[in-house]
């Protein structure tokens, strides 16, 4: 399905940092690569947080939202880094549809890119009747003004 409403996002940007420890890395201490997107998945939520939405378990007790779950993801990795290093992972919301929105992550160490990475995400609830399903909604109006 085709969400035909998009609109690009104003470019707010937060920036989350994680510091490479040697448990990230594989034995040739490169960071091994899906730590980058357990670190962009914490850092997709950090950007909510910053820009004054909820937790998503309070969310879910108010709105009924539960969180924006990861439908499709593109990265481009660039230069390796390494335990010791210092990351600033720069998120933003590139652009946001009807039910999902795409949120763009650009890992630097200084003015190094390592990773860029887009992913589109939905907002979604439970689906009725079911502890386990879920089911994309609108984009709630009230985050989407706070996060643009």
């Amino acid at each position: 399905m085709t969400d035909t409403s998009a609109t690009p996002a104003a470019s707010r940007v937060i920036v989350y940092t994680v510091r490479v420890e040697f448990g990230d890395c594989d034995p040739a201490r490169i960071v091994w690569f899906p730590n980058f997107f357990r670190w962009i998945d914490a850092a997709s939520r950090h950007f909510f947080l910053q820009c004054g939405v909820p937790p998503w378990h309070e969310t879910e007790k108010t709105t009924g939202l539960i969180g924006t779950p990861l439908v499709d993801t593109h990265a481009k990795f660039v230069k390796t880094a390494s335990y010791g290093d210092t990351l600033d992972i720069h998120t933003s919301v590139a652009e946001w549809r009807d039910k999902s929105f795409v949120q763009r992550y650009r890992v630097m160490r200084g003015g190094d890119l390592i990773m860029e990475c887009d992913e589109v995400r939905i907002f979604a609830a439970r689906r009725e009747g079911s502890d386990t399903g879920i089911r994309a909604i609108p984009i709630p109006a009230d985050i989407k003004a706070r996060c643009s």
